[in-house]
Formats: C-alpha cells, sequence, structure tokens
C-alpha cells in the first residue's frame, strides 16, 4: 500500500508537517531533553544521552522488529531544479544500502512555509518501506536529536516513522521532544500509561482527555 493510500484511510485530513501533534487529535507529546545545563558542551553529556535514552526507549516501545514502516524524509529547499537527491547522501548510512532502491520521490509545495506564495521553496518527500530492523534506527534517532547541538551525525531534514501495522506515527523534531499520534486511542494506551512522566506537562491535560 503507498504511503498516501494509508493516509487517507488512516489519517484523513493529517499533513505531514509540524506541528505534528497539534493536527490531529489522538496523540501524545513527549519531552526528550531534560535538565540541560549551559556547562554540557561536550559529546556525551548528561543531557545528550538522557535524549537519546528516551527517544531510542520510546521508538523501541512501539515498533516491533519485523513491523512494516515508511520512513519518510522531507527535504526543503530552494526550487532551482539540483538534483534533489544529493541532498540525502547521508541517509543511507542509515539503512541497508540495497534497499535505497525502493526510495520514492515526490516533489511537493513547500510544507514549512505558508508564506511561499511564489513556489520559490520546494519539499522534496522521499518515501522508505521497510522493516524495523531495515533501519539503523539508533544511529538515525541520534542523528535526528543532534541537529541544533553541533554534534555528529546529524540529520537537518524532517523524518516521520510511519507504522503500517500499528497505525502509528513517531516524530522526534529535535533534542525538546517527539509527537506520537494513532488512528485509535487503545493502540498507544499502553506507552500513555508506561512513559507517563515523560509527556510534556503544557499539553498534559489535552492529552489525559484523550485516554480517560
Amino acid at each position: 500500500m503507498p504511503l498516501n493510500n494509508f493516509m487517507n484511510n488512516n489519517f484523513p485530513t493529517l499533513e505531514l508537517r509540524p506541528a505534528l501533534f497539534y493536527s490531529w487529535n489522538i496523540g501524545i507529546r513527549f519531552e526528550l531533553g531534560v535538565n540541560w545545563k549551559r556547562e554540557y558542551d561536550y559529546v556525551d553529556n548528561p543531557y545528550v544521552l538522557g535524549v537519546y535514552h528516551r527517544a531510542i526507549t520510546l521508538f523501541e516501545a512501539l515498533h516491533s522488529p519485523k513491523d512494516d514502516i515508511f520512513v519518510v524524509i522531507d527535504v526543503n529547499h530552494l526550487n532551482r531544479g539540483k538534483n534533489s537527491r544529493r541532498k540525502l547522501k547521508n541517509f543511507s548510512t542509515f539503512v541497508d544500502k540495497s534497499l535505497l532502491y525502493r526510495l520514492n520521490h515526490e516533489t511537493k509545495l513547500n510544507v514549512f512555509d505558508e508564506d511561499d506564495e511564489q513556489g520559490i521553496h520546494k519539499t522534496h518527500r522521499f518515501t522508505l518501506k521497510c522493516k524495523t530492523t531495515d533501519l539503523n534506527y539508533i544511529k538515525l534517532l541520534k542523528a535526528i536529536c543532534n541537529q541544533d547541538l553541533a554534534l555528529k551525525p546529524s540529520i537537518y531534514h524532517r523524518v516521520y516513522f510511519v507504522n503500517i501495522n500499528k497505525r502509528t506515527i513517531f516524530h522526534v523534531y529535535d533534542d525538546r521532544g517527539c509527537d506520537l499520534l494513532a488512528a485509535s486511542p487503545a493502540t498507544i494506551k499502553g506507552i500513555y500509561d508506561q512513559f507517563n512522566d515523560w509527556i510534556l506537562d503544557y499539553d498534559r491535560i489535552r492529552i489525559n482527555n484523550v485516554f480517560n
């Protein structure tokens, strides 16, 4: 099943774009980065290790090894006819290279800038359908978390993990936090209960109303 069909069947009206949590009525927003200190300017400091731990733990709680997933990567840049695939040159380090031929590409209107009336920016969406085990997801999650921390590896594109079996969407937006959306509250009720202490307090009332 193509990504667009899956989205239409399970998340009608939802556009994969930030801020994802506020665009769907069944979801959880988790806080990843806590207790940051100015002196944490070195690799593997307590703050960043805590960010990695939460992101990886949540991903593994949601995705079974043999789940079928879509990895969706949005690359945004000026519409100047450049080879957009070159923008993904570092993605090959996160996935079995034998699967890269499956990458589906489509060009969309810029999903990041609603004021781009002249269309000078485009979003290039790459979609890879694979199994969870096909991904080096630990390295990929760390790279996403690193994007604003001046750490390597890093990936600056928007990355969404769409779980076909669970009918969920997992999106780490940066070291601050991540969004988890579902087609049904029952699917993620266990994660809501197990990781309740990690829920972002700012949105806690809205989230509690979904599950209580």
